[in-house]
């Protein structure tokens, strides 16, 4: 077989790389860390386009290209262009008979010129009456069949597109050829009707008639909703004019069928497509405001694709309830913007659905959700953010794609256990293989490998630090804009354990009115506490069995807080409020301040606004507890604490 090779035209190149939709997930981070949930901040990212090599476009461009085209479309022309041109062939063909009467001194003269006075305004009417007027001047008489032959191009034009052009310069057989494709159109719709139509015979249809159908449509659903649209808009073109306007058009339509011997097809065959398309907008006015005259074909195809960007303009703002890229016709993508807006379409419907493929987005119970996946990826991005703010070289504090274990190999090895994550001992672990009898012999020779088979290399044991971060969750977090850094800041320093220092236990908690241990998987979708208090006691309760769980561990705490403690735990277990703080909150707070310095745990507080209350507190901290004091702006926040950290483990 011979193959033939070329650049590939219809569409996006089927061998590109799929879409990095991790660069899409670091794209909704920002939202979702600020407080937007996945849903509102997918729609976000999809209403942007996808950054990156592709660069495809979003919604907003999209809508700005569609609105841009209705306004183009608006200003093209007025809709009374077919009347205005039949006005003027009409009365050039008096014009051209009186001329060829006024030199005769008959009375057939006279009388002829009486009658042509008496003629009656509408141009329909007129028209019909001079249908069967003998004509003096042979110029008149070409000129009304130039008129007659304008109407029936029109007329059929304005139902199907293109058929202007084929009756340009008809043949006899012209017009007996389209009333035998409206009456096999018709039959094939009632033949559907009755649930026998079939798709033979659609193409049987299409090798007959195909050539007056420039859309080529596959089938009789995709002709249908041609000629739906095109006769819905004929209706609004009619329902855009005058009263006079329309009157005159709608009867010089009629009479044209009429006198083409296809008015009963016609009706038919609009009767069957308002039946299977009654959700078009028929009889919706619009409003043209150009200078130039348009025909009537020409008007009908500029409210067809007015209603077309009308429909879409509303699909891409997806500002309905269940509003989904679905929705969105690519059709009529394709036929307003270009084959590229499709692949910019495709390409956002595709990263919803990657998203979810590759386990960054679960949907449960209809919404959607990030899984540990998406959490660890954007504790990665912020990781990644802290570090390209602090100084570079600094030992610890760079990506490495490549990171080993905790410490120095020793030499030696040990048996796998699951969840370890030294490196393999590979020589080790094909030698067990070899002596378990797992030679393979035959074709291929290779060393057949058991669970039990594999060792790891061992390294030197580090130190293993215990670390709360202690994030306060009030309304005055959301208030004052450093909820985002905070969620931010947790999820680093989650990366960062988990990354760098994988024997460290490291626990956040949440404070507001009462405290909580969050979950790393929860940390991205958490959300402020719309409620009152600030209760520091409670968190550095929960804190505090947290460090006497890993007694052999370094504590490590630290408080990221925007307000003083106005909280506390009762013995009932219930929050009490007091604004100002009571006595008895600051004298449980402190009390358990000294408590983690028993435990040698110091605290470092991170304060994130510059109240007096708070300062005063936390210096009455740092004084009982020997910790450090910081106060950085939200946007340094996660650089403060991730440096501080990786100071407190270098210290060790």
């Amino acid at each position: 077989m011979a193959f033939r090779y070329g650049e590939y035209h219809d569409g996006p190149d089927p061998l590109a790389p799929p879409y990095d939709v991790r660069s899409a997930l670091d794209e909704m981070g920002d939202a979702i860390l600020s407080g937007s949930t996945p849903v509102h901040a997918l729609r976000d990212l999809l209403k942007r386009g996808l950054p990156g090599a592709q660069d495809r476009r979003g919604l907003d461009d999209m809508l700005r290209e569609v609105r841009r085209r209705r306004r183009d479309l608006r200003e093209r022309g007025r809709l009374d262009g077919t009347l205005e041109r039949a006005r003027a062939l009409l009365d050039k063909a008096i014009g051209q008979e009186r001329a060829e009467l006024f030199p005769d001194p008959s009375d057939d003269a006279r009388l002829r010129e009486a009658g042509l006075d008496a003629l009656p305004e509408d141009t329909a009417s007129a028209i019909q009456e001079l249908s069967t007027y003998d004509w003096r001047s042979a110029a008149a008489r070409q000129t009304f069949e130039e008129l007659r032959d304008l109407l029936r191009r029109e007329v059929l034009d304005s139902q199907f597109k293109g058929l202007r052009d084929a009756l340009a310069n008809p043949d006899p057989q012209a017009m007996e050829r389209i009333r035998q494709m409206m009456s096999d159109l018709n039959d094939l719709l009632d033949k559907d009707a009755r649930g026998e139509h079939t798709q033979a015979d659609f193409d049987d249809f299409m090798s007959k008639h195909g050539d007056l159908f420039p859309e080529k449509p596959r089938n009789l659903d995709e002709l249908v909703d041609i000629l739906a649209r095109r006769a819905a808009a004929t209706q609004r073109m009619l329902a855009s004019m005058t009263p006079r306007q329309r009157e005159e058009l709608s009867n010089l339509i009629n009479q044209t069928l009429d006198q083409a011997g296809l008015s009963d097809q016609m009706r038919r065959l609009g009767e069957a497509l308002y039946a299977r398309r009654p959700d078009l907008a028929w009889n919706a006015p619009e409003r043209l405001t150009g200078e130039e005259p348009l025909a009537m074909g020409d008007a009908v195809t500029a409210l067809e694709e007015l209603a077309d960007l009308t429909q879409l303009e509303t699909a891409l703002r997806q500002d309905y309830p269940g509003a989904r890229l679905d929705d969105i016709d690519e059709a009529a993508v394709r036929r307003a913007l270009g084959r590229s807006a499709v692949d910019d379409l495709e390409a956002l419907k595709r990263i919803e659905r990657e998203l979810e493929e590759q386990g960054y987005l679960l949907r449960r119970r209809g919404k959607l959700e990030l899984t540990p996946k998406a959490v660890r990826r954007l504790g990665e991005t912020a990781l990644r953010r802290v570090f390209s703010t602090l100084d570079a070289g600094r030992r610890g504090d760079h990506d490495q794609h490549d990171a080993g274990s905790a410490g120095e190999l020793t030499g030696s090895s040990r048996p796998w256990r699951f969840g370890d994550e030294q490196p393999l001992d590979v020589v080790r672990t094909l030698v067990n293989g070899v002596r378990s009898g797992g030679v393979a012999l035959g074709d291929r020779v290779g060393v057949r490998l058991s669970v039990d088979d594999f060792e790891v290399a061992e390294t030197e044991r580090r130190s293993a630090a215990a670390v709360c971060l202690l994030v306060d969750l009030s309304y005055s977090m959301a208030l004052r804009g450093t909820w985002a850094a905070a969620k931010q800041t947790a999820l680093a320093l989650q990366a960062l354990v988990a990354s760098k220092f994988p024997q460290d236990a490291v626990q956040i908690i949440g404070f507001s009115n009462y405290a909580r241990v969050l979950q790393p998987d929860e940390l991205a979708g958490l959300d402020w506490d719309m409620v009152q208090g600030t209760n520091l006691h409670h968190a550095l309760l929960i804190a505090g069995r947290h460090l006497d769980r890993h007694p052999d561990f370094e504590p490590v705490v630290l408080v990221v807080t925007d307000g003083e403690p106005t909280a506390h735990l009762m013995r009932n277990g219930r929050s009490a409020f007091e604004w100002p703080p009571s006595h008895e909150t600051l004298e449980l707070t402190l009390a358990e301040v000294d408590k983690m310095t028993r435990r040698r745990a110091t605290i470092n507080v991170f304060m994130l606004a510059a109240d007096d209350r708070l300062k005063e507190f936390v210096d009455e901290v740092a004084r009982r507890n020997g910790g450090r004091v910081f106060s950085p702006s939200a946007e340094r926040l996660g650089e403060y604490v991730v440096s501080d950290f990786l100071r407190l483990r270098r210290a060790r």
